[in-house]
């Protein structure tokens, strides 16, 4: 390979001048003569300047979830996303930082950007844009005009899940839904609640008393399947809001000697890894928790490196598993399996 050396050696003249020429220092003061020259030796001798590679910045990415470590043992959903952030952040090299909301624009100076997985009220939204980073929430929209965002097509999964339970003769068909805290532990109702009743009533098959809410807890499923059959409203499909509550739904199922699905249908949500092994298998919505972590990540990074304004909003969908927690009206299960 010809090096400036050479160039350098043929040419009479020293490194550094072939070096200046070759970059177009225009402050060197060489004759044209010999510039020329150097010029005509660097294309007789094919030189091919070095490419300087830039060197990746090492990005220090702050995390705030709004959710507690118990709740994430709880709720496999936020562990799974947290781990996904955490393993793009250690495949790029960057540093990672806990944030709360007790941090200030001085202790997160050396931040370069931060990922916010969970549901936060207004108040932690307003502290998060006060700290003047770019940001991306995950499973949260709080502002698309300051805010890039990674959520989920919640409205096209529940109508998946809804046309199923219909598809199969369920008229009578109710929700166990979730109450999402914040990090100052305020309830707000599950979206996916609101997105139920409103196509429930365009089919004329909404009834209230079949609808309850609790934490994304498994002591939530069982209680309040427990309370549907104490108040005798269960009706024969049950939407559940998450697939730990769905476990609760079965241990009080069994205990008040309710068949799954004979009795009552259910479809869970986010298709966590035991869901197949239950019994039987449960019907769930797959949730593509690892990608949107690291899709997060990716974003939060272009970002920070583009210097981009405007905010993006990436929907990500969902995929309904069909196994065996579904049965058809009328139909005698055990002799038809799904």
């Amino acid at each position: 390979m010809v090096t400036i050396k050479d160039i350098a050696a043929k040419a009479g003249v020293s490194i550094a001048t072939v070096s200046r020429v070759l970059n177009h220092d225009e402050t060197l003061n060489a004759q044209d003569e010999t510039k020329k020259r150097i010029f005509e030796i660097a294309e007789e001798l094919e030189y091919e300047p070095r490419v300087q590679k830039k060197r990746k910045k090492k990005l220090k990415i702050g995390m705030f979830c709004s959710y507690s470590p118990t709740e994430e043992l709880e709720d496999p959903y936020y562990l799974c996303i947290r781990l996904s952030i955490e393993k793009a952040l250690e495949e790029e090299g960057y540093r990672k930082q806990a944030v709360t909301l007790g941090d200030t624009r001085d202790s997160l100076e050396g931040v370069d950007g931060i990922v916010c997985p969970g549901s936060f009220g207004d108040g932690a939204v307003e502290r998060i844009g006060s700290w003047g980073k770019p940001v991306v929430f995950i499973d949260a929209c709080p502002d698309l005009a300051r805010f890039d965002s990674v959520v989920i097509d919640y409205r096209k999964a529940v109508v998946e899940i809804l046309d199923y339970f219909i598809e199969n003769g369920h008229t009578k068909i109710g929700l166990i839904g979730g109450i999402e805290a914040d990090e100052d532990e305020n309830g707000g109702l599950d979206p996916r609640i609101s997105i139920f009743r409103e196509y429930m009533e365009q089919k004329g098959l909404y009834h209230p008393e079949y609808v309850k809410a609790g934490r994304y807890h498994a002591h939530y499923g069982y209680s309040l399947l427990k309370e549907l059959k104490e108040e005798g409203n269960l009706p024969t499909a049950l939407f559940v809001a998450n697939d730990s509550m769905a476990v609760g739904c079965y241990k009080a199922a069994y205990e008040l000697g309710i068949s799954i699905p004979g009795d009552v249908s259910i479809i869970g949500f986010n298709d966590i890894p035991t869901a197949k092994y239950m019994i039987p298998p449960l019907t769930t919505v797959r949730l593509y928790m690892e990608f949107m972590g690291e899709y997060a990540v990716r974003m939060l990074e272009e970002r920070i490196v583009s210097g981009r304004e405007i905010s993006v909003k990436v929907t990500v969908p969902t995929k309904l598993y069909v196994r065996d927690s579904v049965s058809r009206v009328g139909k005698n299960y055990n002799s038809e399996k799904l």
